[in-house]
């Protein structure tokens, strides 16, 4: 996904710093089921495989995992072992719509990741998600 946050004008507002932040917590993110196909492929496993061995059922919803606080696919590394085909939720994060409506959540989300410029104001991390996610 093509994003801004690649061009010259998103790198003044947010730059990832690979730290890997973003992926610890008691919770990740869910799976759409073309997503949960892909990284099953990725990993050369069957998808009923793949959801034994990384998934955890939440109600209609399947999540990664948690495994000591993080997300199961954080490498020793510190960086995401599915990087290529990692979901959605994972790619745009920070940069999460929440933020559009709730200058409280935008507090929320910069004091969490060091990737935002100290210098990034409110107005231009939602004109960045618009872009980044086409929306209006």
């Amino acid at each position: 996904m093509k994003t801004d946050r690649e061009g010259r004008a998103g790198k003044a507002v947010f730059t990832c710093k690979c730290c890997g932040h973003c992926c610890h917590g008691e919770s990740t993110v869910s799976m759409s089921p073309d997503e949960q196909k892909r990284i099953a492929g990725y990993l050369s496993l069957s998808l009923g495989d793949f959801l034994d061995k990384f998934c955890v059922r939440k109600g209609r919803r399947v999540e990664m995992r948690v495994v000591d606080g993080h997300c199961i696919f954080y490498g020793d590394d510190g960086l995401c072992t599915i990087h290529p085909v990692k979901p959605f939720h994972c790619r745009r994060w920070p940069l999460h719509p929440s933020i559009l409506n709730d200058s409280a959540a935008w507090e929320a989300i910069r004091r969490d990741c060091p990737g935002f410029s100290e210098q990034a104001t409110y107005e231009q991390v939602c004109n960045l998600i618009r872009e980044t996610n086409g929306t209006q």
